[in-house]
């Protein structure tokens, strides 16, 4: 299936599916990542293990809608309350429910990257939501000095040192460097996808730096529920190696919702290697 449109209000949604039946599931990505991000091959292996799966591109990403006005001065302004924020978390919640709605899906499970949007989902449209993964993810509940407890700033200063990029083969090859400080130290480097993946991403939308404002500061916006008001079968998955989150943060999710299985994959990052795709399929809620 090609690429289609969901309609959340004014806002367009751009999704694509995987296989044609199966269980519903939906793929969230957090921050300014592009659906494209979840790698084709992973979503096949979904499909063979019995999956009918969307993914799509969070607003402000990719084909989706954008929203030119900035929201701040910085994504740490942003995180910590400043700006206006042009929508919420409740709105990039309701895009994927948009999704699901255009697909004709009452409910189904969600899988989560690194996303509170997949958190908000589950809590603030239940009934949606069949069964939960969350993986390389902090509590979306958390107030801005814990999340920032969470958070391990190395790999931000590596970020820092990577070079301006001025034309469009260098804004791919900073996404590539961008993704290798993210990578699994344990695991080979998947050059060639996340070449393929940067290349598309860049073609379909250039990296915007407002983006990430915006949804850091839509985070804000929203004051959610706590955790404990998750109640369907919930799997968090985290690695020892991540680079962005402290081994807390993960232990910490899991154990604000009621019964979730909690598991810690040795030397992986704040990524997805090949080599843990089928045990996680595995262990998912279903």
């Amino acid at each position: 299936m090609g690429i289609e449109h969901a309609m959340n209000g004014d806002t367009r949604i751009a999704y694509e599916t995987f296989g044609t039946s199966g269980a519903p599931l939906l793929l969230v990505l957090g921050l300014d990542y592009q659906m494209v991000w979840w790698p084709d091959a992973f979503c096949e292996r979904l499909v063979k293990a019995g999956y009918h799966v969307a993914r799509y591109d969070n607003r402000d990403t990719g084909l989706s809608t954008h929203f030119p006005e900035p929201a701040g001065g910085s994504p740490w302004r942003a995180l910590l309350g400043g700006g206006r924020p042009l929508y919420t978390m409740a709105d990039m919640a309701g895009d994927g429910l948009a999704v699901m709605d255009a697909l004709g899906w009452t409910d189904a499970y969600v899988l989560g990257g690194t996303s509170a949007i997949a958190q908000a989902i589950a809590l603030l449209h239940p009934e949606r939501v069949r069964g939960l993964t969350l993986c390389m993810s902090s509590p979306a509940t958390a107030g801005v000095l814990q999340t920032l407890r969470y958070l391990k700033f190395g790999a931000f200063r590596e970020f820092r040192k990577l070079p301006k990029a001025t034309t469009p083969e260098q804004e791919i090859e900073r996404l590539i460097a961008t993704y290798r400080v993210f990578a699994s130290p344990a695991y080979p480097f998947p050059e060639e996808w996340v070449r393929e993946a940067a290349t598309l991403s860049h073609s379909r939308a250039p990296s915007d730096p407002r983006t990430t404002q915006r949804h850091l500061a839509a985070g804000r916006a929203t004051k959610l529920p706590p955790l404990s008001g998750i109640t369907v079968p919930t799997l968090v998955v985290s690695g020892t190696e991540d680079q962005m989150l402290k081994p807390g943060a993960g232990r910490d999710l899991a154990a604000q919702i009621p019964g979730a299985q909690f598991v810690e994959y040795p030397g992986v990052g704040h990524d997805w290697p090949e080599e843990i795709w089928d045990d996680v399929i595995t262990r998912m809620p279903r």
